[in-house]
């Protein structure tokens, strides 16, 4: 493992069970085994480990969920298949997830700006696929797209504070459970 792979992991693990604000870079090169001097080597500031744990994880998602838009399925097992997916990548990179959905208020202004400019263009891509369905008259045009995005996307963003990758419910499992709850709720009658 490459030394910035080794601080990414080490900031990821720590930020996810202690949270961003109580972790020090001196805990973060101790875990990762490095020294500060080579943590700036790469990252100017915490701040840079923390933008690039988001950008990782988005990075990974938008590049899946733009392969799955863009098949040849049919759009209810699309939008089925990008449900699952980005629930199964969440919880792979659970740590990656909880740090993700908690901490982008500690990243500057400008990392946020740009964090959120990612984010949506991932929404955007997931709520084209619900507003195909809608005009191809498989999904109920009476909700609106967005709406339907936000709502999945909302209890997403809520696994952290409930979900345990080594409980009951496995990932796959879970995953299934998530999509199927979406497309009931907008498939049309």
């Amino acid at each position: 493992m490459t030394v910035p792979e080794r601080l990414i992991d080490a900031a990821t693990r720590l930020f996810a069970d202690k949270g961003y604000e109580r972790v020090a870079v001196q805990e973060i090169v101790e875990r990762a085994g490095v020294t500060k001097g080579a943590m700036y080597h790469y990252f100017g500031s915490k701040d840079d480990l923390l933008h690039e744990i988001y950008g990782r994880l988005l990075r990974m998602q938008i590049e899946r969920l733009e392969k799955i838009a863009n098949g040849d399925g049919a759009i209810t097992e699309r939008l089925r298949e990008a449900a699952i997916d980005v629930i199964i990548t969440s919880v792979d990179n659970f740590d990656a997830a909880k740090v993700f959905f908690r901490s982008i208020d500690h990243l500057s202004a400008e990392k946020q700006k740009e964090v959120r400019a990612e984010r949506r263009r991932y929404h955007e891509k997931f709520r084209g696929l619900v507003e195909e369905g809608q005009r191809d008259g498989v999904f109920r045009a009476d909700v609106p797209a967005d709406l339907a995005t936000h709502y999945f996307f909302g209890s997403l963003h809520h696994l952290g504070t409930w979900y345990r990758p080594d409980g009951e419910i496995p990932a796959g499992r879970l995953a299934e459970h998530y999509a199927d709850l979406l497309i009931h709720s907008i498939k049309a009658q």
